[in-house]
C-alpha cells in the first residue's frame, strides 16, 4: 500500500472492488454494517448467462459485462437515494468499468480498491466455494485487472487486513458521509 493516499471526491456510493477473492463481498456487508447502508453484491446481478459462462471457467467478455454493470449502477443510485448511502461489491477491474458505473449513476463513486498479491488470492480463491466463479479464471482477472490510477476516486487497502479493520479504516476516511442526510 502506497504511503499517502491522494484525497478523494465524497461520495455516496461505495463499491469495494478488486479480484475474484479479494474479499468485495465481506468488506462491502461490513462497511455496509458500520454505515447502516444497503449493501447490493454485483454477484447478484448477473444475468444467468453469465453466471454460466464463469461456472464453465470461461472469463467474461466487455459485451457481457456493460448490461451487468449497468444494472448494479442503477441499483447502487437508486439505493443511495433512498437511504442516502449505498455499498456495493463489483470486480470493476477496468478504468472503463469503473467510469461506466460512475457515469451510469449519475453520481461520484468511491472504489475501495482491495490490493493483493496473486498468490495470497490464490489461496483464498482455493478454500473457498463459490456459487459460479470458477478458481482457473483468476488469472484471467489478474490479467483483465487494471490497477486503479491516483486520479481515479480509489481508496487502496491491503487484502491481507482482516476485513474489519479494512471497514474500520474505509469509514474513519469517509467523514464526509456525515454531510449526507441519511434516511433509515
Amino acid at each position: 500500500m502506497a504511503p499517502s493516499q491522494p484525497r478523494f471526491e465524497p461520495a455516496r456510493i461505495i463499491i469495494a472492488m478488486g479480484v475474484a477473492s479479494s474479499g468485495k463481498s465481506a468488506v462491502g456487508a461490513a462497511l455496509a454494517r458500520r454505515l447502516h447502508a444497503p449493501f447490493l453484491d454485483g454477484d447478484g446481478y448477473h444475468p444467468a448467462a453469465n453466471k454460466e459462462k464463469m461456472r464453465a471457467g470461461i472469463p467474461l467478455t466487455d459485451e457481457d459485462r456493460w448490461p451487468w454493470l449497468e444494472t448494479l449502477a442503477l441499483a447502487l443510485a437508486d439505493a443511495a437515494k433512498q437511504k442516502g448511502v449505498s455499498v456495493g461489491a463489483c470486480s470493476a477491474l477496468k478504468r472503463a468499468y469503473r467510469d461506466f458505473l460512475t457515469e451510469r449513476a449519475g453520481e461520484p463513486i468511491l472504489f475501495v480498491f482491495l490490493d493483493g498479491d496473486i498468490e495470497v488470492i490464490r489461496k483464498r480463491i482455493a478454500a473457498r466455494q463459490h456459487e459460479f466463479m470458477n478458481p482457473r479464471l483468476l488469472d484471467s482477472q489478474f490479467a483483465t485487472l487494471e490497477r486503479p490510477d491516483d486520479d481515479e476516486n480509489v481508496l487502496r487497502v491491503d487484502v491481507s487486513d482482516p476485513v474489519e479493520a479494512i471497514a474500520g479504516r474505509v469509514v474513519k476516511d469517509l467523514g464526509h458521509l456525515r454531510a449526507f442526510k441519511r434516511g433509515q
